[in-house]
């Protein structure tokens, strides 16, 4: 696989890459931006150590020094494996006032110009054949190297100093046992693994100062040549237990590139779908993947002068952020209003209520009781009280409810939404938040044919 196989998925491996380096309002001095860098971070090893960071989920939000992710590849032996790892290195930025006798000293704003930490991405490519992998592991070590320039402007001068990011990624490739059907090509479990390679003892270092020898929103990409990946999110029949068995931490391989294609995958330290995309109606990155473009366009342009000028000085990404919101043009602006995806029928006469309570006030239709209601599943009346078993569906439903699968949950509350559809409200047993989430009202919810009844149907109150 060559570079530009990769390219194919490079607008959402860079949000990846992004996502969360400046918020809303894009400002310096706001809460949001003092404490930044939430994905993928990948720490010095003696730091994480001394801040106990022993965290093995799939959570890509838990620091630590390294992250691992297994896939499924189809292939013959001699296939060529193709891999990319991907990184933001912290690069610190400071202002320096021209002394009288020309001597610099560091100052905290000169005219325009703002202190911050900006970042520089890095990518290294690394390949291998199949074959050497299933013989035995392969090493390779990278460095970003450290660097320092300086940019003179009026009153003194901007200086820009990175230190060494080192890392090390692991190849390796096992063969998968015997599925539970026949595979229609030989199976095996790919694994790449992304440590940080700094060397020194850093465990008395403050986060902001280890953070300068980190990987950051550490991602990789991995391709293959003459062969396929298998989906972990919805695994054929004969490579599900496969699938179960790989171990993804810090990090969750998915399908990438255009709707099929199975020539890629993107393991992301953020959940994501089979075959993510940016949506075409989207102008430009605003580093907050889960806002809605319209809305966070409209309050970027709410913000003053003032603001916005502090905008500008805190990062070159604001500016540009800024600047394409200032001046999109209306037809832009337009399509962020929203997008139809899919389209379904309508319900028929026959299935309407033509004497409807309005669905905007809840207290007046006493035709529904979500304390009281049930709903029929494999026989069995669900109910508030209810014991369920988890059985999410593998498309059009959120990514992270996959990782519930099998879990056991109680029934809160049985809901109807304003289309007739019917929604259980569940809190998981193990969950050691479950009456603080049950005090707020906050709930997981699932589709009656996403739970397999419980033969104890015993209620929990």
């Amino acid at each position: 696989m060559t570079a530009t196989g990769f390219e194919s998925v490079r607008a959402v491996a860079d949000a990846i890459l992004y996502e969360g380096y400046l918020l809303y309002p894009y400002r310096r001095s706001s809460a949001k931006n003092r404490i930044r860098w939430q994905f993928g971070v990948l720490t010095p090893r003696s730091w994480a150590d001394a801040h106990g960071l022993d965290d093995t989920s799939v959570a890509g939000s838990a620091e630590s020094w390294w992250q691992q992710t297994e896939c499924l590849l189809e292939a013959p032996e001699d296939a060529a494996v193709a891999c990319r790892l991907r990184f933001l290195q912290v690069q610190r930025r400071t202002v320096e006032r021209r002394r009288p006798d020309g001597t610099f000293e560091e100052t905290g704003a000169l005219g325009a110009h703002l202190p911050f930490d900006e970042a520089v991405p890095r990518e290294f490519d690394f390949a291998a054949p199949l074959a050497e992998l299933l013989a035995g592991e392969r090493r390779f070590t990278v460095r970003a190297p450290a660097g320092a320039e300086r940019e003179p402007v009026e009153g003194g001068r901007i200086t820009r100093r990175r230190l060494d990011v080192d890392a090390i990624v692991t190849l390796s490739a096992a063969r998968c046992g015997p599925p539970g059907n026949a595979a229609p090509s030989p199976l095996y479990r790919l694994r790449i693994r992304v440590e940080n390679g700094h060397a020194a003892d850093r465990a008395a270092a403050s986060r902001d100062e280890a953070l300068r020898w980190s990987l950051l929103a550490a991602h990789t990409m991995a391709a293959v040549v003459d062969g396929a990946f298998v989906s972990l999110l919805d695994p054929p029949q004969w490579a599900e237990r496969a699938a179960r068995e790989c171990a993804n931490v810090h990090a969750f391989p998915v399908l990438a590139g255009p709707e099929g294609a199975r020539g890629i995958v993107l393991s992301s330290p953020i959940l994501l779908y089979d075959h993510p995309r940016v949506a075409p109606e989207s102008p430009g990155d605003l580093h907050d993947a889960t806002e809605i473009d319209e809305i966070l366009s409209l309050r970027t342009m709410t913000l003053t002068d003032a603001e916005k000028r502090e905008a500008r000085a805190t990062d070159p990404r604001a500016a540009e952020i800024l600047d394409r919101v200032d001046g999109m043009p209306p037809e832009v602006f337009e399509r962020l209003h929203g997008a139809v995806r899919s389209l379904g029928p309508l319900p028929g006469p026959q299935e309407r209520e033509p004497d409807r309570t309005p669905w905007w006030d809840p207290g007046a239709d006493a035709s529904v009781s979500p304390d009281t209601d049930a709903v029929t599943v494999d026989g069995v009346a669900l109910s508030r009280g209810s014991r369920v078993r988890l059985r999410p569906r593998a498309h059009g439903t959120d990514p992270q409810d996959r990782f519930l699968d099998g879990r056991t949950a109680v029934v809160e509350a049985v809901l109807l939404d304003v289309d007739d559809a019917c929604h259980l409200a569940v809190s998981l047993e193990d969950d050691p938040a479950a009456e603080l989430n049950r005090w707020y009202g906050r709930f997981r919810y699932f589709a009656p044919d996403e739970v397999e009844p419980l033969a104890d149907d015993r209620s929990v109150r």
